[in-house]
């Protein structure tokens, strides 16, 4: 098949833009400035104003761009930044889809878990489950997802997305360095819900929704939670890690000083949600990284 990937060039998207090709499909990028990166081999790139009149369909449309959300503390200017980032990309696809004459099969549209909103550990939302709160995070997510189920494909998968470990990107990347120095720990009281998913389970998820989508009979619009089923603690992660590690973590972050030093972003930190994956695994998901010993090999 042909796939059209929006941020393929970031930490997710090189990882299943690669195994996408290993099972023969035909990837095209979308980048702001194809010529700050390299591609792998066999990946055309093209950038938004290209796409915005770009005639050729494709069969699969995998939207990942976005700014990190927690890259930088959410100043006006930031959160500006986050919405554009996100809307903007959504936009030129959808205005690329409706001036084609055969329309995609599938768009996979990101999201993330703060759509929910936060609650305590004892709380489990699934796909059913509407926000509670009105934070940023939670409208930023509910604007993001409202304009991609406007796409006209035959199906929407929202993907929301929870936090993807892996040794060589993403959030642990950050956060190995400290560890392995022992300056490991929890964060505020350490109760708070931590929904992760390894990356390998990850791409795997996305190529399982693109292949129920394809000649399926699937609703027209569906919603994933793509976490593992065996939700951490913020203090139990914490602790397997230092474990894996072989290192101490007892440091404490306290939640006044989080605050202080991150400000409203301080929600994503002290706070959580608690998130299944009901919808991958009525499907059938199979997942392969219910702890984290597989970071041993990654």
């Amino acid at each position: 098949m042909k796939i059209l990937i929006t941020g393929g060039s970031g930490f997710l998207g090189q990882r299943l833009s690669m195994a996408l090709l290993n099972l023969g499909h035909q990837i095209i990028w979308v980048s702001q400035n194809p010529s700050s990166i390299t591609p792998p081999k066999n990946i055309k790139v093209i950038d938004y104003q290209t796409l915005r009149g770009f005639k050729k369909p494709v069969d699969v449309i995998i939207n990942l761009a976005g700014a990190g959300i927690a890259d930088k503390r959410w100043s006006k200017t930031r959160k500006s930044e986050l919405l554009n980032s996100r809307i903007l990309p959504t936009q030129a696809v959808l205005t690329y889809i409706n001036q084609l004459d055969t329309k995609p099969k599938l768009l996979i549209s990101s999201s993330g878990l703060g759509y929910y909103g936060t609650a305590k550990h004892s709380v489990i939302f699934d796909e059913h489950s509407k926000p509670n709160t009105e934070d940023f995070a939670s409208k930023l997510c509910q604007t993001w997802e409202t304009l991609a189920l406007t796409a006209n494909t035959q199906h929407i998968a929202i993907i929301r997305t929870g936090v993807v470990l892996d040794n060589h990107g993403g959030m642990l990347k950050q956060l190995l360095p400290a560890f392995k120095l022992g300056l490991g720990g929890r964060l505020g009281t350490g109760e708070q819900s931590f929904s992760w998913i390894s990356v390998r389970d990850w791409v795997n998820a996305i190529i399982f929704i693109i292949q129920k989508n394809i000649n399926s009979t699937l609703p027209a619009h569906q919603f994933y939670n793509l976490t593992n089923p065996n939700a951490m603690t913020n203090h139990s992660f914490t602790l397997a890690l230092g474990q894996l590690l072989k290192r101490p973590t007892l440091c404490h972050l306290p939640s006044w000083l989080i605050k202080l030093l991150f400000g409203e972003m301080a929600i994503l930190l002290i706070d959580g949600q608690r998130v299944y994956p009901k919808q991958l695994l009525e499907l059938g998901f199979t997942f392969y990284d219910n702890d984290l010993n597989f970071l041993k090999t990654s």
